[in-house]
């Protein structure tokens, strides 16, 4: 190697060295703003007098009802593909006394719906799971005992109904038991005047 090279060579690693410097500026950049914009709220508190006709809150929203063993109960604004967890975290997470293991964080949220969290160690509530007043039962609400005393219901298609609830959300039409597998139109013939969304 000639002394006449070393100059170039030089140039050649300063100039590789600041591409480097300036990629990883421009990263750093990026995850700064990704930061800040992660930090703001994803979702709104909604006072109860205000309502989906209003402009409080974006088309593609869910409103949903969050009580029981959080820290901030109301009714919140969630984007349309928000589950449990998202809920949770907008009503100020947990409180201490909060049954954690009985909350499904996963599952998607449905308009409407209201997420009541359980104290740990009380008695769940007795209207949950069972018919409502015109004796039907409730497919967003009741449990796999509730679900089978219907008739051809026993107690592995009732954990299959739960289990596509908590997969997919509330029921928004009795109909939408054919998506549950084993149910066919003869099953849903059978269940239709019994069960209710």
């Amino acid at each position: 190697m000639t002394a006449a090279e070393d100059p170039v060579q030089g140039r050649r690693r300063l100039g590789v060295g600041a591409a480097v410097v300036v990629v990883l500026a421009a990263l750093a950049v990026t995850v700064g703003i990704g930061i800040v914009r992660g930090a703001a709220s994803p979702v709104e508190a909604v006072p109860a007098s205000e309502g989906p006709g209003t402009d409080a809150a974006p088309a593609a929203s869910v409103y949903v009802h969050v009580s029981g063993a959080v820290a901030a109960p109301g009714l919140y604004v969630l984007g349309e593909h928000a589950r449990v967890v998202d809920a949770i975290a907008a009503a100020g997470g947990f409180t201490a006394e909060a049954d954690r293991a009985a909350v499904n964080l996963a599952r998607p949220l449905s308009d409407g719906e209201q997420l009541a969290v359980p104290v740990a160690g009380a008695a769940p509530d007795p209207g949950a799971g069972a018919a409502q007043t015109d004796g039907r039962v409730n497919l967003n609400t009741a449990d796999a005992a509730a679900l089978d005393t219907l008739p051809r219901i026993g107690p592995a298609m009732a954990e299959r109904i739960i289990a596509w609830r908590d997969e997919n959300g509330r029921f928004t039409s009795v109909e939408d038991l054919l998506a549950v597998p084993g149910i066919g139109d003869k099953m849903l013939e059978a269940l239709r005047d019994q069960v209710s969304v």
